[in-house]
């Protein structure tokens, strides 16, 4: 028989808590009582520690393969497993805080890293006329594009939590309650976690700081990738752990789109387009040189990209078209429910600790304020002379369409687990660049005013979304909304200096032959599509092939969409070089043959063997991003870190050999040690 009232005695969530209450029902949270620690000096320093290391390495995954971290679940993990080593645990109102403040990594990242980086790439065009971002300005759009997400959807807390109780599935909110409730497994699973981020961390360590084996396995020395080269194709794989695990993650069957839309690219466009330049005598921009004497690679950079760029577009252009119709629906929802608002009830409701939120007057004088300091950073935070006008243009879009959309990307996330950020992002930069023109305010600084306006509006959407999850983790469990809303602007805060560390670094990278990194060996395909919807609103590029290979994928993407394939994904495929998703592609098988069932399988140890292959795939993630971070700090000093092997010995045949044999090992690893799994009686 339990003693006391510790919340980590209970098994689980009320059974009243995933379905809509009956008439006259309450719902009485997990910890509806008061006396529980919540904010402590513990949970808010775990919680900021956790949010700046997956701040980093949230943005070197997002950056180098289009693909963010959801952050909340591994810091759950964490949160719990680590609280197993002080003398009093956490309880799990603390572990609900240091999740909220954790998790801020991924959304801030969403926002800066799918945006920004493309005034970076920007910047080192010639004749672009872009100035490159300051660290503190990449900090500030960040912080000021979370803020405003988070208070545009404090009002709506009531709405989306409350009165829409049970009404929607929250995929997101219900695994990290699922493993904030179950405490003591959830603290075993830390164990693993842990392992299997040192595993990832290591092996990436390896390859990109002591260059112990090859880091880009091009299958030359082995019969397939030596027949492929003769026919003008080329079978890439980046050996990384980090990559592997993503993959993992996704699954066979998103990860097999990915995968199908670079061997489109690589094995059909790239060999073809070859063909038929083998007969154009001159240089044919953007490429620099004869297409007669490029390689795959070479023609696949210069012209086979800008088709997954327009098909990037063109899947992200309809997304936001075929769901206009419930955006629409959801406003008026929204509008609605901000009118029906119950003043009496409410006020109310402030004397019980679960419904407590911050005051109305509080919102507000926080909108006044990121009013105020956007328009000044809009107007003199660029370094941009007589901008004040196209300051406050710009200003009232930021604000307009994160009102109108924000509820909306919660409301995606409530229900399906996505956000749809990337398309509403495009809209924005089409709108501002638009009213940019109509102003006169062209050239460099136009292009730069706009895509700042489309990172606070990105940031503002990611915000609101994983605000949402977070409110609805805290209403099951019976956190203080009014606590988790004070600590999510630190968190915010936080985020946005190491995320902006982490870009700056990046973006100071080099290439061995001495280009920029960003945009070449580190993609940003997100940044990278919003940088030609930018020069294509404001008319800085004239090269007709890039235009006709643009529309060639956007109508290419419109097939896909016709013949109901995954076009986004597909899409991605086809503008991330083959090395980055083939990797992908083995995760996911990997993923399926740890989770195929045989005979004699219990229903327990399937599921054991699932949670523990998620589990190494995460760690295997997290380690190998922290240690791309790492790396980026040791080649600002050392630039090709401290290798065991040469140059010409690692992408010969013995760095070849040497990561074959490491990645197959790997690959037993998360196999053979997550089939091994049992499920508990």
């Amino acid at each position: 028989m339990s003693h006391g009232t510790e919340p980590q005695e209970i098994k689980g969530l009320p059974l009243n808590a995933r379905r809509p209450l009956d008439l006259g029902e309450a719902y009485v949270p997990l910890v509806p009582q008061d006396g529980v620690p919540e904010v402590t000096p513990r949970a808010i320093t775990m919680g900021l520690i956790f949010c700046a290391i997956f701040s980093m390495a949230a943005a070197y995954l997002a950056l180098k393969l289009g693909q963010g971290i959801e952050a909340a679940i591994p810091i759950a993990i964490l949160a719990v497993g680590l609280s197993r080593f002080f003398p009093r645990k956490n309880t799990i109102l603390e572990n609900v805080i240091v999740q909220s403040i954790g998790a801020n990594s991924s959304h801030v990242v969403s926002g800066a890293a799918f945006t920004i980086p493309a005034l970076y790439i920007l910047a080192q065009t010639p004749g672009s006329g872009v100035p490159t971002p300051t660290l503190w300005q990449v900090v500030i759009v960040s912080f000021l594009g979370g803020c405003i997400g988070i208070l545009f959807l404090v009002p709506l807390r009531h709405h989306f939590m409350v009165e829409n109780h049970g009404i929607f599935p929250w995929p997101e909110a219900t695994a990290t309650a699922e493993i904030l409730v179950t405490g003591e497994k959830a603290g075993n699973q830390a164990k693993e976690l842990a392992v299997a981020a040192f595993i990832g961390a290591a092996y990436d360590g390896i390859v990109s700081i002591f260059r112990g084996m090859g880091e880009y396995l091009r299958l030359e020395h082995v019969w397939v990738g030596h027949a492929l080269r003769q026919k003008f194709m080329s079978f890439n794989f980046l050996n990384s752990a980090a990559t592997l695990g993503i993959g993992y993650i996704i699954g066979l069957k998103y990860s097999a789109v990915i995968a199908a839309g670079s061997f489109f690219s690589m094995f059909v466009l790239v060999p073809l387009f070859h063909a038929i330049g083998q007969y154009v005598p001159s240089v044919v921009a953007p490429g620099t040189k004869l297409i007669a004497s490029m390689t795959p690679e070479q023609v696949f950079f210069s012209y086979i990209r800008i088709v997954g760029v327009g098909a990037i577009a063109g899947a992200g252009i309809m997304g936001v078209a075929a769901s206009m119709p419930n955006m629409i629906r959801s406003i008026i929802s929204n509008l609605k429910a901000l009118a029906n608002r119950d003043a009496a009830a409410e006020a109310a409701a402030v004397t019980v600790r679960t419904d407590r939120t911050l005051a109305g007057s509080m919102v507000a004088a926080g909108l006044v304020t990121c009013v105020v300091g956007t328009m000044a950073f809009l107007s003199f935070g660029l370094g941009i002379r007589n901008a004040l006008v196209p300051a406050l243009v710009a200003t009232t879009v930021v604000m307009v369409i994160s009102f109108f959309f924000a509820p909306v990307a919660a409301r995606a996330i409530a229900t399906i687990g996505t956000n749809p950020i990337s398309g509403m992002t495009m809209l924005t930069l089409v709108i501002t660049g638009v009213l940019m023109l109509k102003l006169n305010f062209t050239g460099g600084y136009g292009m730069f005013l706009t895509m700042m306006v489309g990172g606070i509006v990105c940031t503002a959407l990611a915000a609101s979304g994983a605000f949402s999850t977070d409110l609805k983790i805290g209403h099951w469990i019976g956190s203080t909304p009014a606590r988790q809303i004070a600590w999510k602007f630190v968190g915010t805060l936080v985020a946005a200096i190491f995320t902006g560390i982490a870009m700056w670094l990046m973006a100071k990278q080099v290439n061995l032959d001495g280009t920029m990194a960003l945009g070449s060996s580190i993609p940003a395909p997100q940044a990278s599509a919003m940088k030609a919807i930018l020069e294509g609103i404001f008319g800085t590029v004239s090269m007709p092939l890039r235009w006709y290979a643009f529309g060639l994928g956007v109508m290419l993407s419109v097939v896909l969409r016709m013949v109901e394939l995954p076009a986004l994904g597909f899409a991605l495929g086809m503008y991330l070089p083959i090395e980055l998703n083939t990797p992908l592609f083995l995760g996911g098988l990997l993923a399926h043959w740890v989770n195929r069932p045989k005979a004699g399988t219990s229903e327990a140890d399937a599921k054991a063997r699932e949670n523990r292959g998620v589990l190494i795939a995460s760690g295997l993630m997290a380690g190998g991003a922290i240690m791309g971070v790492v790396a980026s700090f040791v080649k600002l000093k050392w630039t090709e870190g401290f290798p065991l092997l040469s140059a010409h010995a690692a992408e010969g045949a013995l760095g070849e050999w040497l990561g074959l044999l490491a990645l197959i090992a790997l690959c037993l690893y998360v196999v053979v040690y997550s089939r091994q799994a049992k499920g508990e009686a």
